[in-house]
């Protein structure tokens, strides 16, 4: 049930000053989920995750980018042999029998606003929606990994539109760590079936004022 007050018009209104927001809590503890819970995600959290997205930055506020919300059991199953999980461990990345994404939003783009450069959209948009779905208790997985014309079919994408990616929603099965790493970037699984995420640390990526 939509929360009394929700409208796309009330998302873009600033908050209230006593109104926290943990901006960083939602940035440290996010992590890709590629395991979820069979518990249904509410049609209104999915409106809100794309009103996010479209209020993300756009290059010349073109604002090429548009998006499919699935929910539905039958195209969520349609939907789901068209994506690619996790390659370092597949398959044993990938969603088992139970545990696949309860929702998908699918992040489609006009080429006859943008042919070129609508990558930069694409990328502040998922972010916007996947740091929204982390406050909103969901977990997610970025997919760019994609049958794309098999896809397009499925979900009656027209003609001069092309999908970019899909993010997989649900609410989190599995708890992935992350740990700082700087000999591999390749995620693992230990015997507990418990994902490790390898990271830089900060001290490896961060440069004052000059380079080194």
């Amino acid at each position: 049930m939509r929360p009394v007050g929700f409208t796309p018009k009330s998302c873009i209104s600033f908050l209230p000053k006593d109104d926290p927001v943990r901006t960083s809590e939602l940035i440290l503890s996010r992590r890709t989920v590629r395991r979820f819970k069979t518990t249904a995600v509410e049609r209104w959290r999915l409106e809100k995750l794309v009103n996010a997205g479209r209020l993300a930055p756009s290059a010349g506020n073109l604002q090429p980018l548009e998006f499919i919300a699935v929910d539905e059991e039958e195209v969520r199953r349609a939907v789901f042999p068209c994506l690619r999980w996790a390659a370092y461990i597949a398959p044993r990345g990938n969603p088992g029998p139970g545990q696949e994404p309860m929702a998908y939003i699918v992040t489609i783009v006009n080429l006859a606003v943008r042919e070129k450069g609508f990558e930069y959209d694409v990328g502040a948009a998922m972010e916007n929606m996947i740091l929204e779905a982390r406050g909103e208790g969901l977990a997610s997985c970025w997919l760019l990994s994609i049958e794309r014309e098999k896809l397009a079919g499925i979900l009656n994408v027209p003609q001069g539109y092309r999908i970019d990616c899909v993010l997989a929603l649900g609410y989190p099965d599995e708890s992935p760590i992350v740990e700082e790493s700087s000999e591999s970037v390749k995620y693992w699984k230990d015997a507990e079936g418990t994902l490790h995420v390898p990271k830089r640390p900060l001290s490896s990526v961060l440069h004052i004022n000059r380079f080194g």
